[in-house]
């Protein structure tokens, strides 16, 4: 009966530090793909630069003030906080796509002490006749996912994204 006891508590022993150490295999599969996230970035970067004639970023705020809902243009802050990139990386961007003349910032109608980034006529045109060049870029990019794997990657990155900016570690 003793040995019994021994026995058992020696389990529980095994079983408690097996719980505080983590799953190695886990850890190499998450490694892996944090590892690969910072690839594709990469590689997705350096394509948009040789295939588009635009950096990643740059294409990003073209898109975002191309939409509908941006014909007046953003806030620097608004643009910053939906492209997710710091103020610093922002601004250096803009600059750039205002020498191209394809952005500006104007003076807010609502307030005249703000401004907000607009696309010029000659950004909006630029951005229009990308298009093509987009829509097969993004066709060759994921030729190899059907539909059902897109709507998974995007969920699953949507959840990868909400979880990352939860982290905080002390």
């Amino acid at each position: 009966m003793e040995a019994n006891k021994i026995r058992s508590k020696g389990k529980q022993m095994k079983s408690a530090s097996a719980e505080e150490r983590p799953d190695q295999s886990g850890l190499d599969v998450t490694n892996r793909l944090f590892f690969r996230l910072f690839q594709v970035g990469n590689i997705l970067h350096r394509q948009t630069a040789n295939e588009l004639g635009i950096s990643g970023v740059q294409w990003a705020v073209m898109g975002a003030l191309s939409r509908p809902k941006a014909t007046h243009g953003m806030s620097f802050s608004e643009l910053a906080e939906y492209l997710v990139v710091s103020r610093q990386n922002l601004d250096g961007v803009l600059k750039r796509l205002e020498r191209e003349e394809h952005v500006s910032r104007v003076t807010s109608d609502e307030d005249r002490r703000a401004r907000r980034v607009v696309l010029t006529s000659k950004g909006r045109q630029f951005w229009e006749e990308l298009q093509p060049k987009i829509h097969e870029f993004y066709r060759q990019a994921v030729i190899n996912l059907r539909f059902d794997d897109k709507v998974s990657f995007l969920h699953y990155m949507n959840t990868l994204k909400g979880d990352l900016s939860t982290v905080h570690l002390t």
